[in-house]
């Protein structure tokens, strides 16, 4: 099967467990929970929850097991997105085409709503661990998601991209950002997947490593279709980064070298991944769709 083919019946798989743990728009709050539904179902690459499951499946893993923790990490992403979004942060009115959730339902509501996505994650978890087969597993599995995304992951990380704005043009600190911000919550999904799936500890090691690579040429590609791209291609606006004064791995590289480390990055992870031993062409070919993307 062509793998875009492929692909878009993964999605829409993904997308289907995802919109089952979506909570009902119902009682006096029902504003908050339309708010965050708009958010998550706007779209979007799916790629953490899809991790979590082809990594959860490379191992043999019981999908069901990880179907809590693909809508859990979806919900975490979106939140981070919606905040992400807001006239503190990056002042963006498009996301994915469509009207940035405070645009759409004012900035009070936005907040909230973000809020209420990063708490209903833990709701979600929670159960999955009380009805989980293997709970102490699952627990394991939290730990890493939770980590992961606060701050020593994803929240520590921007941090330090809003306290650097104008301040800083040094790689170390570029790359501290990038492995927070953007891979922690790729690391953590691949993780959780494999974790759940059996692997053993050397095995997560590797993922570990895989995943580091990915994220960082994850965010390069992001940093080069902010300049090479269009908004109508990229469903965002593009060149924010240059509009903010972001230091960028464009920035330190320019264009054709940043494009060049995105290779040999995700060409380094597709070695580690044939390394398991494992059926893991869906994967290759996923990690090689992901550098080539326009959007």
């Amino acid at each position: 099967m062509e793998f875009k083919v492929l692909l878009s019946e993964k999605i829409k798989e993904v997308e289907e467990i995802i919109y089952d743990y979506l909570p009902e728009e119902e009682g006096k709050q029902a504003l908050v929970m339309e708010a965050m539904n708009y958010s998550v179902r706007a779209g979007g690459k799916r790629l953490r929850p899809l991790f979590i499951m082809e990594f959860s499946r490379l191992f043999g893993g019981n999908i069901d097991e990880a179907k809590p923790f693909m809508a859990a990490m979806e919900c975490i992403h979106t939140y981070s997105l919606v905040h992400d979004d807001l006239p503190e942060m990056d002042n963006d009115e498009l996301r994915r085409g469509m009207p940035t959730t405070h645009i759409k339902y004012g900035q009070a509501v936005a907040v909230l709503a973000g809020d209420a996505l990063l708490n209903y994650a833990y709701e979600i978890v929670a159960g999955a661990i009380i009805n989980s087969s293997y709970p102490y597993k699952s627990a394991i599995a939290f730990d890493i998601l939770s980590r992961y995304a606060g701050i020593y992951g994803m929240i520590g990380g921007q941090t330090v991209d809003v306290m650097s704005v104008n301040g800083i043009n040094d790689k170390e600190t570029l790359d501290f950002i990038y492995e927070l911000k953007t891979g922690a919550l790729i690391k953590a999904s691949m993780m959780i997947g494999a974790l759940l799936g059996g692997a053993d500890e050397e095995q997560l090691l590797v993922v570990e490593s895989i995943a580091d690579k990915v994220g960082m040429a994850f965010q390069i590609q992001d940093d080069i279709l902010d300049v090479t791209s269009s908004t109508d291609e990229l469903g965002k606006p593009v060149l924010s980064d240059d509009k903010n004064n972001k230091f960028t791995y464009v920035s330190l590289l320019g264009l054709e070298d940043a494009g060049e480390y995105v290779s040999v990055l995700s060409e380094a992870a597709i070695k580690d991944l044939r390394e398991l031993g494992m059926e893991s062409e869906f994967l290759e070919e996923l990690i090689n769709y992901l550098i080539n993307r326009k959007n």
